[in-house]
Parts: C-alpha cells; sequence; structure tokens
C-alpha cells in the first residue's frame, strides 16, 4: 500500500476514536449525551461546559470556577442544564457530558460505588475511584459535610468545642437529644455511633430543630445566623466533604489548575456559606462571585 493511502491516513482517526470510546465505557456512560453537548471527549479545543445542581451553593461555585477560568483565558460556557444533585452533576462529568463541576468528596464516593477507600487519604481514594479520563483537582478548604452543633449558651455553659467534650459533659448533663435538618443525610452519624467514639448518651429526634445537639450541613445559614457553635470530631465520625472540581482531563491544563487553584486556601465553609446565603436571598450567582472575587484579591 502507498504511504500517502487515503484508509492508512483514517487509521489514525480510527485509533483514537476506538480509545475515546472505550474510556466513555469504562466511565459508565454509554448513553448519548444530553442537550449540554458532548465535551472535550470528542473535542479537545471546545469550551470548558461547566455544570451544577439546582442549589444556591453549587451555583455559586460554578460561577466562581467560571469567574477564574475566564481571567485566565480559558475558554468556558455554563451548562443549560441543572442537575438533580452534586451526584448526579458528577456522573456528567464522568460521562462527558459536561467538563467541570463542583464536586464533594464522600458524594462523589457514593456516587462511584466502586472505589475503595484510602484510610487517611481523600485524594488517593478519588484518584483510585475515578475512571480514567477524569481528574479530582485539590479540594478548597470549604466543606459541605454534616457538623454537629450547639447554641452559643449550651457551649458556654459546658465548655464544648469538641465531641469529646459533648461526652464529658454529658456525664453532668444527662442524656441529650441528636436531631435536625441534616439528621437523616448518609453521613450524619447516630447516636449509637457517637456513643461508641465519644461516650456521648443521645436520643434521636430526626429533623426536630430543637434537638439539644443539632445535625447540620456545614453551610447552612443558620450556623452564622443563630451563632450555632460546631463542635469539632477529633474522631472522624462524620466523612469529609469537601468541594473540589471535578474536570475532564482534557481541560486540566496547566492554565485552569493554576486558576481553580486560587481558589483552595480562601474558600473556607464560612465564606461559603455567606456566598450561598447571599444566592439564595435573589443575588446572581455571577455578580455575587465575581464581587467576592475581587474583594479577596483573586480577579480585576
Amino acid at each position: 500500500m502507498k504511504p500517502d493511502d487515503p484508509v492508512r491516513r483514517r487509521r489514525p482517526r480510527a485509533v483514537v476514536a476506538a480509545v475515546l470510546c472505550s474510556l466513555l465505557f469504562l466511565a459508565g456512560c454509554g448513553g448519548a449525551p444530553n442537550a449540554d453537548g458532548p465535551t472535550a471527549y470528542a473535542d479537545g479545543e471546545g469550551p470548558t461546559v461547566i455544570g451544577t445542581d439546582g442549589s444556591a451553593e453549587s451555583r455559586v461555585v460554578a460561577a466562581l470556577y467560571e469567574e477564574l477560568l475566564a481571567d485566565a483565558g480559558v475558554r468556558v460556557r455554563r451548562a443549560g442544564t441543572r442537575y438533580a444533585s452534586p451526584a448526579d452533576t458528577a456522573r456528567a462529568v464522568v460521562a462527558g457530558r459536561l467538563g467541570l463541576a463542583p464536586a464533594y468528596e464522600s458524594t462523589m464516593l457514593r456516587a462511584l460505588p466502586g472505589g475503595q477507600t484510602v484510610a487517611g487519604n481523600m485524594a488517593a481514594t478519588l484518584s483510585t475511584a475515578l475512571p480514567p479520563g477524569v481528574v479530582a483537582l485539590p479540594p478548597a478548604e470549604a466543606e459541605n459535610g454534616v457538623v454537629l452543633a450547639v447554641t452559643r449558651a449550651t457551649a458556654h455553659r459546658y465548655g464544648l468545642r469538641t465531641l469529646a467534650d459533648l461526652g464529658r459533659a454529658d456525664v453532668r448533663g444527662g442524656r441529650r437529644t441528636l436531631g435536625g435538618p441534616a439528621a437523616h443525610d448518609p453521613d450524619a452519624p447516630s447516636a449509637a455511633a457517637l456513643e461508641k467514639a465519644y461516650g456521648v448518651r443521645l436520643t434521636e429526634a430526626g429533623t426536630s430543630a430543637t434537638a439539644d445537639v443539632l445535625v447540620l450541613r456545614g453551610t447552612d445559614p443558620a450556623i452564622p445566623g443563630d451563632g450555632l457553635v460546631v463542635l469539632t470530631d477529633p474522631e472522624s465520625t462524620v466523612p469529609p466533604e469537601h468541594v473540589f472540581p471535578l474536570i475532564g482531563a482534557p481541560y486540566a491544563g496547566l492554565s485552569a489548575r493554576k486558576a481553580l487553584a486560587r481558589l483552595n486556601s480562601r474558600l473556607t465553609t464560612v465564606r461559603l456559606a455567606a456566598l450561598a446565603a447571599s444566592v439564595e436571598s435573589g443575588a446572581s450567582p455571577s455578580q455575587t462571585a465575581r464581587k467576592w472575587l475581587r474583594s479577596n484579591g483573586l480577579a480585576d
């Protein structure tokens, strides 16, 4: 066959297509792309499509990503679809329907049940769980995970800073109730688990907002709004749930990595809660993100 034979020239494209199909199959994305269209798995030169779920938190974090990437000269666009949950958004990145989305550690692992847990090393755990072609970039300090909190008066009365303190105070205070908005969350610790870890005796009270120990998401606006004190968890009874950029490998170039990494130490749980609360009350995610980035010296 001659070197310039057109059949020979077509073979590299066929090989590339086969490899891409294999990667997508491994990622569990046999279905056709949705209205957002395929991402760089099909065309590495396209813009980064950023997706979110419907929560104020996801929308404002995605807006932060969008602003940072655009400021770094990376082509981006927002997906036209809002997904039902962070797990669905993560699956869309894995499937190649999105190029980038905010993700959460434990939620991500539940979305990919084949992943193995590496004790004390969440980065290694995510790397093991994710299929080829998808990257978990380093997380921000902000967590959306379950926390246990008490009122400021209760914390002051018993000297509470940690769940271990709560266990010691329980000897003096008797049995207390455990409940709150996130009481039925998959990551919420049970009363039995807390008793085993800290010796604290609690009666489960479901989603009751009047429980002595409240189970909340770390970015719940009630924490700063009501002056609640979050108790630290030295025995790690609650798994971590830091927010991080889940990104398709074709989009994870040096410029994108550097831009997104600027959030890591600056975006704390308290700051994220404030940003989400602003969007929840009607503010534009893009304007909220842009204003916050500028006020923190992260954008021009």
